[in-house]
Order: C-alpha cells, then sequence, then structure tokens
C-alpha cells in the first residue's frame, strides 16, 4: 500500500515537474525563470525523498539535503545577479 501511495506521488510530482519545464522554457521574464528553476530543484529532491523511501536508503537523503542546499543557495545567486546588486 505504501508502494502505491509513493508511486502516486511520484507521478503527482511528475505532472508539476512538466508544468514547471513550461514555465520555465516559456517564462515571460528573467525572474519567472528563476523561479521555475527553483521549484524544478525542489520537484527534483521530491523524487530523491521518494527513491530514499522506496527503496529504504537513508544516504538519499543525505544527498537530497545537499542539494536543497547547493540549490537554495544558486537561486539566491541568480535573482541577485538579476536584480543587480551582485
Amino acid at each position: 500500500m505504501v508502494d502505491v501511495l509513493i508511486m502516486l506521488a511520484a507521478g503527482i510530482a511528475g505532472a508539476a515537474f512538466l508544468l514547471a519545464l513550461v514555465r520555465f522554457v516559456r517564462g515571460p521574464s528573467r525572474m519567472d525563470r528563476v523561479v521555475a528553476f527553483d521549484v524544478l530543484t525542489v520537484i527534483a529532491i521530491t523524487f530523491i525523498v521518494l527513491a530514499a523511501l522506496l527503496e529504504n536508503r537513508g544516504v538519499y537523503l543525505d544527498a537530497a539535503l545537499v542539494y536543497a542546499l547547493l540549490s537554495f543557495l544558486g537561486v539566491i545567486a541568480a535573482a541577485r545577479y538579476l536584480e543587480g546588486r551582485f
């Protein structure tokens, strides 16, 4: 039953990934693309966590945490660059 719920969550996250990818490609401004990139990284972290739950491997959670921290720093750097304060 848990595996079915994880697969359902992965399907919903996949649909959200496609929608965010469309926003990333078609975004009218650069800031829209930065926000869409942030959403894409959060969804990718979701996939890593779901894989950790599905395979019972805690090391994937460590990788997800590192990826989240690097993603946060990258989005902050991109936003400051686009704002002109970099």
